[in-house]
């Protein structure tokens, strides 16, 4: 790993130990009034933790408005497995502090189901570079994927350029609580 993506995992990480609890709730409500704009039937989607933009207020409004949400299981090789989300009641804590939903697993090749891919990101940039946590999970899983994979952050995590490696995959678009969902501009 350089030591650009070093540094600058330890600065975000640093920023959202920081956030305040309040304002992370308000952008959660304001993520989720961007559900009408997401494509697809089918999406994927995360649990948001710790630091990062409350993501269950737009899971549950996808899910309100009809549509079928996959959430991720993390296996103990770092890939993903897939479970459909029907409501809170389907999450329970899991190793790395995640909440994964507790329903039937649908195999790691689920991902290919969804027309909407919402993938979580430490920062991104407005080409589609994205700044993983650094596990490498969503690295793995994006292979499978045909839809359109869509970075979360807050906005102040959309920045001018973030550092990438051979094996870092871009992203189509970014999802903001205040900028909403953005096309990732050619590069």
């Amino acid at each position: 790993m350089s030591d650009l993506k070093r540094a600058l995992r330890a600065e975000l990480r640093a920023r959202r130990a920081g956030r305040d609890p309040d304002q992370l709730a308000r952008w959660g409500d304001l993520l989720a009034a961007h559900a009408p704009a997401l494509p697809g039937g089918t999406l994927t989607a995360f649990v948001g933790t710790g630091g990062e933009v409350p993501t269950l207020p737009l899971v549950d409004a996808l899910v309100a408005s009809g549509r079928r949400v996959l959430l991720p299981i993390t296996l103990d090789d770092m890939t993903l497995d897939w479970a459909e989300y029907t409501g809170p009641g389907d999450l329970a804590p899991a190793r790395l502090g995640l909440l994964e939903p507790t329903g039937p697993r649908l195999g790691s090749a689920a991902i290919a189901d969804a027309v909407a891919i919402l993938v979580p990101a430490l920062a991104v940039d407005r080409t589609g570079r994205r700044l993983g946590q650094g596990g490498g999970c969503y690295d793995r899983s994006l292979p499978h994927a045909t839809g359109r994979v869509i970075a979360v952050v807050a906005d102040d995590e959309v920045l001018d350029a973030v550092p990438v490696e051979p094996h870092d995959l871009p992203v189509d678009a970014l999802l903001t609580p205040m900028g909403g969902l953005v096309a990732a501009a050619a590069d």
